[in-house]
């Protein structure tokens, strides 16, 4: 599994308890756990938590898509998930799939439970619900990270009026379901038309771990262009509001460094960047 791409949740100082309930929920992995960052893996995907403040809410614009091979495996994630949260549609059989569930956890976190219909060997997919300015965009914004990212395509397009899936507040020709790959990473989208009273934001975004500063350089401009917007610490967002970090891999090497006084000079060089230059961490950490 490609772990240099990664989906990012925000918490206000519960991420650790979302870490282990996930672990225990799915039998993955704690790989990392700092008082800011905990890093887990689900069916060998990594996923980081960062423990970041009450700024940002979670919120149904970005879900996480479940394949399951078994009814048992999908009712057995569905009583644990749904324990303490909020149903967004009854698990059932439904046109699509002969049983569906989409629910928001305790942490307010997103899951579609799927059963059978697999599109890939990944198990876990990061939903991305275009809606509001955004709603008939998702292939413009899935052209638009194929075309960034190397070895990406879009593999599957269904349109409402393609399939059974046709409810009558969606216009004709509304995707109802995309699957795109960043990097062999994969993704699905949707479109929506419902006046939702949220958007994507900050609390969920996609972390890309880059090379060098020519691939950092190359994804952030390709990514801010046409108006999206910069923020600091490698953080962006795109034209369509969604929230990346272009991370570059010598941020981590760097910020790990077994000396404290050259990692903190690293970190404090990063507060003030708004994209990662490589040259000026380097430049703070021979200082």
């Amino acid at each position: 599994m490609n772990n240099t791409i990664f989906p990012c949740l925000w918490y206000d100082q519960d991420a650790g308890d979302s870490a282990r309930f996930y672990c225990d929920v799915f039998s993955g992995t704690l790989t990392a756990d700092t008082p800011v960052v905990l890093n887990i893996e689900l069916f060998g995907q990594k996923l980081m938590l960062l423990n970041a403040g009450p700024q940002f809410t979670k919120n149904p614009s970005v879900s996480f898509t479940v394949f399951c091979d078994s009814e048992e495996e999908i009712i057995r994630y569905w009583e644990r998930l749904s324990e303490n949260g909020k149903v967004m549609m009854l698990l059932g059989s439904y046109t699509w799939s002969k049983k569906f569930g989409w629910v928001q956890d305790r942490f307010g976190v997103s899951w579609q439970l799927v059963l059978d219909g697999k599109i890939s060997e990944q198990k876990i997919m990061p939903t991305l619900m275009f809606i509001h300015q955004n709603t008939g965009k998702a292939y413009e914004a899935m052209k638009l990270y194929t075309h960034t990212f190397p070895d990406s395509e879009i593999k599957q397009i269904q349109r409402y009026s393609d399939s059974e899936e046709i409810h009558d507040s969606e216009p004709a020709g509304n995707i109802s379901r995309g699957h795109f790959t960043i990097s062999g990473y994969s993704f699905l989208s949707t479109e929506n038309s419902y006046d939702h009273q949220f958007d994507f934001n900050e609390a969920i975004s996609v972390v890309v771990m880059t090379d060098n500063q020519e691939q950092t350089d190359r994804y952030w401009d390709a990514l801010v262009a046409d108006g999206g917007r910069e923020s600091m610490c490698g953080w962006l967002k795109d034209r369509y509001g969604f929230s990346w970090q272009i991370v570059p891999k010598k941020l981590i090497e760097l910020m790990n460094d077994q000396d404290p006084v050259k990692a903190h000079n690293v970190v404090q060089a990063m507060f003030r960047m708004r994209k990662i230059i490589i040259e000026d961490l380097e430049k703070a950490y021979y200082s």
